[in-house]
């Protein structure tokens, strides 16, 4: 198996993992959490409470499904640009797992829109009331951190010159 095939490999593989670790997280939710009272993990800071989101954090965008859908393609259109354009060198398989997690968290809030029209969503930092979320959002949010932070601390900008848009220039006048 050439890096290519196994970098796809790797990665599909950890897309299934991360989408089945939402998912399974959302149904233990729906199973404990769903009609019963929240369960306090760290008494006045952390604890998990069953919500279902029509909308995103903030209560913002509620019932605009269409919107989240289209939202959910571009993102991951990009993110497969950017997986695609990636090299499969060592030096850049963090790049390859950040986009993947993006990738997975995404996914994982899809199946909830397209089969229930809502996101289920459990995690409570009650500490700072912070909007209730769920294991997709996390994958989302510390693969969109980490990103940033490769990008402006670890790879120096001719490092990164795979992912222009502009034609390679040959040296033909």
């Amino acid at each position: 198996m050439n890096r290519q095939a196994k970098k796809y490999a790797g990665c599909i593989l950890l897309l299934v993992i991360f989408v089945v670790l939402d998912q399974l997280t959302k149904g233990w939710a729906v199973r404990t959490l769903q009609g019963n009272a929240d369960i306090e993990v760290i008494k006045g800071v952390f604890s998990f409470h069953y919500l279902e989101n029509t909308g995103m954090a903030f209560g913002l965008l509620k019932n605009q499904q269409l919107f989240f859908y289209i939202m959910t393609a571009v993102i991951l259109a990009a993110v497969c640009w950017f997986f695609v354009k990636t090299p499969p060198e060592k030096r850049y398989l963090p790049l390859l797992l950040f986009y993947t997690m993006i990738a997975g968290g995404a996914i994982g809030n899809l199946i909830d829109r397209a089969l229930n029209q809502y996101v289920v969503d459990f995690l409570y930092v009650s500490a700072i009331d912070f909007p209730v979320f769920n294991v997709a959002d996390c994958f989302v949010t510390v693969g969109c951190i980490l990103l940033m932070i490769w990008f402006i601390f670890v790879y120096k900008d001719e490092e990164l010159s795979f992912y222009s848009f502009r034609k390679k220039n040959d040296g033909a006048v």
